[in-house]
């Protein structure tokens, strides 16, 4: 991608520290969240499983919808200036 006539580098560029971070983060989440299932039951069935359900959809949601928009404001100025 081209802006004002120089090669953009890709978001991610430069970042490695924090995006291994953010990458520990959400896999301690999902481990978490198969922790959780360690401690299912027939008697205790629903605190488990919405445990489980939580923290594997945090560590699904919070990188690809909250963390993936970091190119969105290149979008919302290439839109205002068609």
């Amino acid at each position: 991608m081209y802006s004002n006539g120089k090669n953009k580098a890709y978001s991610g560029q430069g970042q490695l520290a924090s995006n291994l971070v953010i990458f520990a983060v959400m896999l301690v989440l999902f481990f978490g969240g198969l922790y959780a299932l360690s401690f299912w039951t027939l008697e205790n069935a629903w605190l488990p499983g919405l445990a489980c359900l939580t923290l594997c959809a945090l560590a699904f949601v919070i990188p690809q919808h909250l963390l993936g928009r970091s190119d969105i404001h290149a979008q919302e100025h290439a839109k205002r200036e068609i």
